[in-house]
């Protein structure tokens, strides 16, 4: 059961960095004359979504190690 959830937090954390691409690509896409403001949140967007990313697969790597540190070995 845990390494269906880990891989569902790996899916998870590749979703958000392509959702951070995307609001970058939306900024860099702008017609308007002065988009460096859009940039720059984009930029900081994906910034967030990437250490929320790793975040989320490191606590899920550290719940399944404790799980597997439980188990009895057979």
């Amino acid at each position: 059961m845990a390494g269906m959830l880990q891989i569902i937090t790996y899916l998870l954390g590749f979703y958000l960095v392509v959702k951070g691409f995307e609001v970058l690509q939306i900024g860099l896409a702008s017609n308007r004359q002065n988009h460096v403001g859009l940039i720059v949140f984009g930029v900081l967007v994906l910034g967030a979504c990437i250490i929320a990313a790793i975040g989320f697969v490191a606590m899920q790597d550290h719940q399944a190690a404790s799980i597997g540190n439980r188990m009895p070995s057979p």
